[in-house]
């Protein structure tokens, strides 16, 4: 499975037609968003008809930006978005994503812990499990700001005990393209132009 991956482009009509030259030229299978498509869900509707105008289906949750509940409600207006906030969905039948939105200010996530409890168990033994998340795992080359982490120990928690084959995050864009491992996952802040994976 090929796939472009983005995250906090903030409704740059630049990043945005980059996304779509990347999707046109590599042709990957799914683009994958982790949020931060908006300020402050400043123009949401528009944001969000331009994703759905990409010439593949976009996978997506929201940032810290768009923790409204409008934005799952549009979403749903929109044949090509799926998102999957607090949920997962399940592709060619070994392709498990994960997805958890919002956040991005804590060491510690009480919702994710419960939220990841209930996910673990949707892994079979087989599958290949993407996970998406706007905030970094801890202590990571993604999350690092002036020789700092502060990204989220549950998070990283839950990747080290999972079977997890790549880890997509964002939010802190002094890291955008940054990548890294935790054991055998994958870890990418793919930043706001895409980057291509493959799995």
């Amino acid at each position: 499975m090929k796939l472009l991956a983005f995250t906090d482009f903030h409704a740059s009509p630049i990043a945005l037609k980059r996304v779509l030259l990347a999707a046109k030229k590599y042709k990957p299978d799914f683009l994958v968003c982790t949020g931060d498509i908006t300020i402050f869900e400043h123009n949401l509707e528009w944001v969000l008809k331009q994703l759905d105008s990409m010439p593949k289906k976009v996978i997506l949750i929201p940032g810290n930006h768009e923790e409204g509940p409008q934005f799952r409600e549009i979403c749903k207006r929109y044949k090509n978005l799926l998102c999957i906030d607090r949920a997962s969905c399940r592709i060619g039948g070994k392709y498990l994503f994960l997805g958890y939105g919002g956040g991005g200010f804590s060491f510690t996530d009480p919702q994710f812990r419960t939220w990841s409890a209930k996910a673990a168990k949707r892994i079979k033994k087989d599958d290949i499990v993407i996970l998406l998340t706007h905030q970094p795992p801890y202590g990571t080359k993604l999350d690092k700001i002036i020789s700092h982490s502060c990204g989220n120990k549950d998070i990283r928690k839950f990747i080290e005990k999972q079977p997890i084959k790549l880890a997509i995050s964002g939010h802190l864009h002094e890291n955008f393209n940054a990548r890294d491992r935790l054991g055998k996952t994958v870890l990418l802040n793919p930043g706001p132009y895409g980057t291509m994976i493959e799995l």
